[in-house]
């Protein structure tokens, strides 16, 4: 992979402040520097004619490299109140200052040349073209040095704030959006790397069945929102990529094809690639062989905590499907369980643990007899003791793992028919005793149940759901979760419609 730009970039010119009341002295200067370079670059000039405006002019422009600084203007301290306000209240410390006064005998103390660290101090007078020269030369190479300290100094913090998101991803390997946040951490390195503002990370999902074209997931981006839009042109250089297995640059754009053992190959966008030496280049190979072996190893991960949601999801759809509940109500239970969770701030690894958990709270109705199950009619008191067993049954069906999905089944299933006020079963658990995932589920399974046609009801509208629910806050159900339930029950009511009987 190599690629070099054979156009030598225009080098921008270095900004200089002229604040001066007196006009003749800005054209002096600007005339006698005119032909001025460093390092290629010559000179723009700024101009302000009194502290106010120099104020003005440095609170616009953020890049001034140097500024010829007339101390007396409309009062006697005019330029050393400029140079005060930019070193203590605007914190610039970069640029370089040059005080100027035609009052000799008017320099200022010792104090203030250290304090607002003043780069030299001249009298008009003795400034000719070889002095100024000398002065502006001087200015120019301090900032230049200064300013590559500090681009340094931001290298090594994003370099820093980078290792630091790998190394918390790192611990999370088995949480749902681990591979994410992976990706977020080693975007944000290569980025720093070499120093653009704007890439993308992805992954070949896979391919359409009908059209045959590849579906490409984004797993991070860096920089303006609009570098998410995967439009024609980008896809197809990335169709390129992948068919053809080679790193590309396409105008200002890089299009790097990272393959691996998994068949999933990611693909790095970078935008606004103008130059890159072979010292990036090499760091780019660097950059693929390590998402290449991450991505392996995550990948192999979070394809056991998708299997493992799976079976339980199917699981849960044998268990519903024997007592005549339809197939989509797990689906939707893990849904709106999902969505109560997030809206209640729950942390996010816990979010996706309830969702694929939540299938699983009736697991225990696999041990109840037919005849109790599906039963039309009310069932006898005997009978009704045989159908709450199923929350212990369910708890020892799933006892004992060590792995988050089903620990967290387990408590569902054995605590989801406990109720607010310690009137559920099988403990008669009240109130903040019981877990939170089974309060939420409680409260999603009541939802489902109501808006949904069972043999013995006909579907509720919205309204009366809602009316019910407030009903039974504080008595069934937790009431935080029902009050979070109505104010989204939009979005469940969308999740009814997405996954319908």
């Amino acid at each position: 992979m190599s690629f070099l730009s054979s156009a030598t970039p225009k080098l921008a010119p270095w900004k200089v402040l002229l604040v001066d009341d007196e006009p003749d002295i800005h054209d002096i200067t600007k005339l006698t520097l005119s032909r001025f370079r460093l390092d290629g670059r010559a000179l723009t000039f700024l101009h302000a004619y009194s502290g106010a405006e120099a104020r003005e002019v440095l609170a616009r422009e953020k890049d001034i490299a140097l500024v010829f600084l007339d101390v007396v203007m409309e009062r006697e301290d005019s330029g050393l109140e400029v140079a005060r306000w930019m070193r203590q209240e605007q914190g610039n410390q970069f640029t370089r200052i040059v005080l100027r006064t035609g009052q000799p005998g008017q320099a200022p103390e010792e104090r203030v040349i250290v304090d607002y660290d003043i780069n030299d101090y001249k009298e008009k007078t003795e400034l000719d073209r070889t002095k100024l020269f000398t002065t502006t030369f001087a200015a120019l190479r301090a900032y230049r040095d200064i300013m590559k300290v500090e681009d340094a100094r931001r290298v090594q913090q994003n370099y820093r704030e980078g290792l630091e998101r790998v190394i918390a991803a790192s611990g999370h390997l088995f949480r749902q959006r681990s591979l994410k946040d992976f990706a977020s951490g080693l975007l944000q390195q290569v980025v720093a790397l070499l120093r653009l503002e704007q890439s993308m990370l992805l992954r070949v999902a896979g391919a359409s069945v009908i059209t045959g074209a590849s579906q490409y997931e984004v797993l991070a981006r860096i920089g303006e929102p609009g570098i998410e839009d995967i439009g024609p042109e980008l896809v197809a250089q990335l169709d390129e990529a992948r068919h053809n297995r080679i790193s590309k640059l396409h105008g200002d754009t890089y299009v790097g094809y990272f393959p691996n053992n998994s068949g999933k190959a990611s693909l790095l966008v970078l935008k606004g690639v103008e130059e890159i030496s072979e010292i990036d280049v090499q760091l780019l190979d660097v950059f693929c062989s390590g998402v290449a072996i991450a991505f392996d190893n995550i990948l192999l991960n979070q394809e056991i905590t998708d299997t493992q949601a799976e079976l339980i999801l199917r699981l849960g759809d044998v268990v519903e499907s024997r007592s005549n509940e339809a197939g989509n109500h797990v689906r939707r239970m893990a849904q709106v369980c999902h969505m109560l969770a997030q809206a209640s701030g729950m942390p996010e690894d816990e979010t996706a643990v309830l969702m694929h958990a939540a299938p699983m709270h009736d697991v225990g109705k696999i041990a109840t007899p037919d005849a109790v199950l599906l039963k039309p009619g009310r069932l006898t008191p005997d009978e009704w003791e045989v159908m709450k067993q199923h929350p212990t049954v369910g708890l020892q069906i799933l006892d004992g793992s060590q792995r988050p999905i089903l620990k967290a089944a387990a408590v569902i299933a054995h605590q989801h028919h406990e109720k607010w006020d310690g009137s559920g079963y099988p403990q008669g658990l009240k109130g903040e005793q019981i877990h939170p995932y089974a309060r939420i589920v409680a409260v999603a399974d009541v939802f489902d149940a109501l808006t949904h046609e069972r043999c013995y009801k006909e579907a509720w509208p919205i309204g009366q759901v809602r009316d019910y629910l407030r009903e039974v806050a504080g008595k069934h159900l937790d009431p935080h979760y029902v009050e979070l339930l109505i104010q989204n029950i939009d979005k469940a009511d969308e999740v009814n419609r997405l996954w319908p009987d």
